[in-house]
């Protein structure tokens, strides 16, 4: 008798009394196998009682098309099953035979295939969560724009998603349209982001005291003399987007929150919980950037941010203006856009073209070259991110890595020296997968995102995505996932370090693919 899977939710547990290593490698042939039957042994918990059911292959096979739920974790594979694809959902796992259903590297190491969900697709009917947009109004003039869905979804976990920089809440769409149907989700344009850019010129021209506007022709804001007076204090810093997400948790969601942050965003995500550990359940880092901002913090480093007479304050000092003007005018060039896209995403065939018109739109604003300015000439945070990590560890907030092997600007190495800080957090790396896998390969990270947060909401029960039970997260575990995009099978590696990782044996699964590529 061999345990196949089992699933903590429903404590389901599927077993194989005829042995799983004299399975067929073909689909076709499960049903022909009359005399290997299955026995479902489900125990309901919450009722205090239990129901058997035989199940044959064919049934077993069915079972999954029964739930109207979408898989939470990647599941169980086996040595003597060379070809198997394991799916699971929220209440049971099956077995499904398919040839071709393991990868064999060039080592002869055998990589098992799981098949995950897709995105759910309106037009054949599936489920989709519907998006709103929507404004809010955390200040006078300080009017934040964000994105939601599952609202309907009332007692289940609040997931708020934080941007990079250069992007907004559009960048999470196929996140919000199909977590959101799991989840009450939000997505977040930070201040002088997106559409998040101020209303009004933060800046007024004047003469001999008298306010004057600027001439009419004029499309640039924020190039004035004089600030207004809700703009006084104003500079876009990574302190004033933590202090904007706390007002969003406490006064939209309203409730605690799971943080998930691409690049800026997962420095933001990762100091906002280190600073409000009350209001977070959670925080999964995307290629998160480990450093933001060039000059010293004014509270940190007093006497040296005095050698800095200009921090991000509107108006901008006449010397910057003509500097920002140039590499505005580069930056904002479309040719200079499409071409950044192509560095940060490793799959070129991904549709960025509607990405691409959402951040020509953004560049257009009358606000968005002095909004940059602000920007690139803010201090650094109160906190470094290795501090704000510390902190998250000393909190006991939950942690999950998921790093873009082929990440350009922030490669893994930068998760890694996430992971020796935190040993226990699961660190998944995506390949091929650049800085942004959640637009790239939105398929793995929903299911990964989906997998962890019902293992924190399980307290452990329902396993870690990739592992077949908790002495598997000490161990370094690859799979091969698969999934259906526009009718094309596309499959995608993602390795799972463990919490024994070590550096050099991190460094040995990079280097060695590279050495036998060099010898071949």
């Amino acid at each position: 008798m061999e345990i196949i899977s089992c699933h903590a939710a429903n404590h389901c547990y599927i077993v194989n009394f005829g042995g799983v290593k004299d399975l067929s490698s073909r689909r076709s042939k499960l049903p022909i196998v009359r005399q290997r039957r299955f026995f479902c042994f489900v125990v309901e918990s919450g009722l205090g009682s239990s129901r058997y059911s035989h199940l044959d292959s064919l049934k077993l096979k069915r079972l999954d098309q029964h739930r109207s739920s979408r898989t939470v974790c990647a599941l169980n594979s086996y040595d003597n099953v060379d070809s198997s694809v394991v799916t699971g959902t929220n209440n049971s796992y099956v077995l499904d035979e398919e040839e071709g259903g393991s990868n064999v590297t060039d080592s002869g190491r055998s990589i098992p295939k799981v098949s995950i969900p897709s995105l759910p697709d309106e037009d054949n009917g599936d489920n989709v969560a519907l998006i709103s947009s929507c404004f809010w109004e955390w200040k006078p003039k300080f009017t934040v724009h964000y994105e939601t869905s599952g609202s309907e979804n009332v007692g289940s976990p609040s997931v708020l998603f934080l941007p990079g920089f250069g992007v907004g809440s559009f960048h999470y769409e196929k996140q919000l349209k199909d977590l959101g149907c799991h989840y009450r989700a939000w997505a977040l344009d930070f201040l002088g982001q997106g559409m998040s850019l101020p209303c009004e010129d933060p800046t007024m021209q004047s003469k001999n005291g008298n306010k004057y506007m600027l001439d009419q022709e004029s499309s640039v804001w924020g190039f004035g003399d004089e600030s207004e007076t809700w703009a006084k204090e104003l500079v876009y810093s990574i302190d004033l987007w933590q202090d904007q997400v706390r007002y969003f948790v406490e006064e939209v969601i309203k409730e605690p929150v799971y943080l998930v942050g691409n690049s800026l965003g997962g420095f933001v995500a990762l100091y906002f919980a280190a600073c409000n550990p009350e209001l977070v359940k959670g925080v999964t880092l995307l290629n998160a950037t480990p450093f933001w901002g060039f000059l010293p913090n004014p509270e940190r480093s007093p006497r040296l941010s005095r050698l800095f007479p200009w921090a991000g304050t509107f108006p901008l000092p006449s010397g910057v203006r003509k500097f920002i003007e140039i590499l505005w005018q580069k930056i904002s060039d479309p040719r200079s856009i499409a071409e950044i896209l192509k560095q940060v995403y490793a799959d070129h065939s991904t549709k960025v073209e509607k990405v691409f018109s959402r951040i020509i739109e953004t560049t257009q604003h009358p606000a968005a070259a002095a909004s940059f300015a602000s920007i690139i000439f803010a201090p650094q945070g109160q906190l470094s991110f290795k501090e704000a990590l510390t902190r998250c560890q000393m909190n006991g907030t939950p942690i999950c890595l998921m790093y873009g092997k082929e990440d350009p600007w922030v490669r893994p190495v930068w998760g890694l020296q996430v992971k020796r800080q935190v040993s226990d957090a699961p660190y998944y790396e995506i390949s091929p997968a650049g800085h942004c896998p959640h637009d790239e390969v939105p398929e793995v990270v929903n299911f990964l995102l989906h997998g962890w947060i019902q293992n924190l909401e399980s307290n452990g029960s329902i396993m870690l995505p990739l592992l077949d039970g908790p002495e598997n997260t000490d161990c370094n575990v690859t799979k091969d996932l698969e999934f259906i995009r526009e009718g094309s099978r596309k499959s995608v590696r993602v390795r799972f370090y463990g919490n024994k990782l070590s550096v050099w044996s991190w460094l040995s699964s990079h280097l060695k693919p590279k050495f036998e590529e060099m010898i071949h």
